[in-house]
């Protein structure tokens, strides 16, 4: 199980996004995190008319290294460390380390 998952709220940490939060978009298994408009780049790219492309320059998120994001806590409204923990029914879940709320319901 991830700290991090798709679809969370997370709060960049490091980097020229410091401090902009986004939607994770996905999670890769080398430990990067693609977050809706963040790390925006700037792509050229060349047309291709069997498929339908078009050239130009296509503007698309870069990937972040996880340990420069961090979980938004929507009750502290900052960012906030995870932890595991697991619950009496037996299901594993996440928890923010400063309030114990559970993340996962």
């Amino acid at each position: 199980m991830r700290k991090i998952k798709k679809g969370d709220d997370v709060i960049v940490l490091t980097g020229k996004d410091k401090g902009k939060r986004g939607t994770v978009l996905r999670v890769t298994a080398d430990d990067r995190v693609f977050v809706d408009n963040v790390n925006m780049v700037k792509r050229h790219t060349k047309a291709n008319p069997q498929r339908g492309v078009a050239g130009g320059i296509v503007e698309k998120e870069a990937s972040l290294t996880l340990s420069n994001v961090a979980l938004f806590n929507p009750v502290t409204k900052k960012a906030d460390r995870v932890g595991f923990r697991v619950l009496e029914d037996g299901r594993k879940v996440r928890y923010f380390k400063s309030n114990d709320e559970v993340v996962d319901i």
